[in-house]
């Protein structure tokens, strides 16, 4: 099974998608863009305000709840060089985003570098009260913010680990984020982000910082949709699952096999858990890739607890995991229950852990009935 996968050509996933058919700015209204429904294998079209008719009514819809963060920064050298720097994950706070948002100076990431050969081994600096008003929130004066410094201690071929430094140093990363950074908008916009991006970028429910790209089925939701759905029965669950820039990719390998599935942090409450298990039977709708991608991993890592044992350590799927030959696989409500009886055995509150799931043709769907979600680019995971 898993040649057979490894094997499917990429271009298969590929298609003409001209510039002009991009939106390159939201509607006014969220919940105002056309909707396409497949269901039954036939196609039509409404719009998203009336998503609530093509929807069971005991559907249990699943939001991820990350936050994008202003993640992108733009320094420049003094001979004039421009060095951009994109944050992609923690090093300081054991990897942990909101350890690491919280944390004071100075802070470790793995980050993407910009015009990377012209960052020899000097710091650079970013004075930030020198930033646009589109940089610095009502909430960051002059005096809190003053300078933000990064040095670059080594340099993969992927990524670079730089340090930051700032002052005053009492200020936490995520402050200094906010008043220096720019939200990280997908390459395929081919613009500069702009102040109303802070809020359109982000879902209305968006609660916990980490990604730097949105969910973007996500953000066709408003506050009066979402309760309008509660008034026809639908109810809903939150998960969360730190979107990395590996989102941003287009696949360059000619096979599936040849591809390394970017990795990505999820955190599951148990309370969440739970009430998936309850509602194995409904109708369960992740919103967007990466709230499937999060209800997804959440059975194939109750799997590897089955097949495994249940020693606590730092839980990995890899991509190639689900599509192993077995003779056998346990239900969702089987695979589910070993994982809240890990989080029992240990004590946990948040079910932490890491995925790099890759849903090709083959992949058996184990919790999701459906799915709402955004076009992708082509060639893309």
């Amino acid at each position: 099974m898993i040649k057979d996968v490894q094997n499917i050509s990429i271009e298969d996933y590929n298609y003409p998608l001209p510039d002009e058919r991009i939106a390159k700015y939201p509607l006014s209204e969220r919940d105002a863009s056309k909707l396409l429904v497949l269901k039954d294998n036939n196609i039509s079209s409404s719009h998203f305000n009336e998503i609530g008719d093509f929807l069971p009514k005991d559907s249990l819809l699943i939001f991820n709840e990350t936050k994008v963060v202003r993640a992108r920064l733009q320094f420049t050298k003094e001979s004039g060089a421009a060095i951009e720097i994109f944050c992609l994950e923690p090093i300081s706070g054991n990897g942990d985003y909101q350890v690491a948002f919280s944390s004071k100076s100075p802070s470790r990431w793995k980050c993407l570098v910009g015009n990377s050969r012209r960052w020899k081994n000097e710091t650079i600096s970013l004075r930030l009260y020198e930033s646009t008003s589109q940089q610095v929130n009502e909430s960051t004066s002059q005096s809190q913010c003053q300078i933000l410094h990064a040095e670059r201690l080594e340099k993969n071929d992927s990524y670079s680990v730089v340090e930051f430094s700032w002052e005053p140093a009492d200020l936490s990363f995520a402050e200094v984020l906010e008043a220096a950074g720019e939200i990280p908008l997908p390459p395929y916009l081919h613009r500069e982000a702009e102040e109303s991006d802070r809020e359109r970028y982000q879902t209305v429910f968006a609660r916990h910082e980490g990604s730097v790209a949105a969910p973007t089925a996500g953000l066709h939701f408003t506050d009066d949709l979402i309760d309008d759905l509660k008034e026809k029965g639908i109810s809903f669950e939150k998960v969360t699952l730190h979107v990395g820039a590996g989102t941003f990719r287009p696949v360059s390998s000619e096979t599936i096999g040849e591809h390394e599935m970017h990795s990505e942090t999820i955190a599951v409450r148990k309370s969440c858990i739970e009430n998936l298990i309850q509602n194995c039977d409904k109708t369960i709708i992740p919103v967007g890739t990466t709230s499937m991608r999060t209800i997804e991993s959440l059975y194939w890592m109750g799997v590897i607890l089955i097949e495994e044992g249940f020693e606590e350590r730092n839980i990995h799927l890899n991509q190639w995991f689900p599509y192993k030959e077995r003779e056998s696989l346990p239900s969702a409500k089987d695979s589910l229950s070993a994982i809240l009886k890990y989080m029992e055995m240990y004590q946990m509150k948040v079910f932490h852990a890491s995925t790099a799931l890759m849903i090709a043709p083959s992949c058996k769907i184990n919790i999701a009935k459906a799915l709402i979600t955004n076009f992708h680019q082509p060639k893309s995971t």
